[in-house]
């Protein structure tokens, strides 16, 4: 039996992790759904080891302290856990933003669904690393 999955969401907005969180459980159940408050407070539960190492990662861009573009680069610059595929998941629209984190090693850019419906969707497209179809979501 595969080991249940692990999805990391790093959001400074309590509403938006909760709304997240019961999507995915909504989802599948067997995933474990953690989160950190900041980039800080994430990359403090990756590197003791407090969490199993997440699946996927979901990475806010406007946080105190450490931003999501901060955090994306010291996760990919990190051996342990450079591999972990972010998705950047953040209110923004803007182009500039979508390139440049794409450039710092997101593999995907997701602005935050109004639709819980939405929000799910974008999720099985993670899940099943259906990268293209998240594009669709956008328009």
């Amino acid at each position: 039996m595969p080991r249940p999955k692990v999805i990391l969401i790093v959001d400074d907005d309590t509403d938006d992790i909760e709304l997240f969180c019961l999507a995915v459980s909504e989802i599948d159940k067997t995933i474990e759904c953690t989160s950190a408050r900041t980039g800080e407070e994430a990359m403090q539960l990756l590197r003791k080891n407090l969490l199993r190492k997440p699946d996927y990662i979901f990475l806010d861009l406007n946080m105190p302290r450490m931003n999501g573009k901060q955090c994306l680069k010291l996760l990919k610059t990190d051996p342990e856990f450079s591999h972990i595929p972010v998705i950047i998941y953040s209110t923004s629209k803007l182009p500039e933003e979508y390139e440049e984190t794409k450039q710092l090693g997101a593999v995907q850019f997701l602005t935050k669904p109004t639709k819980h419906t939405d929000l799910k969707k974008a999720i099985t497209f993670v899940l099943e690393e259906k990268w293209e179809l998240m594009k669709e979501l956008e328009s």
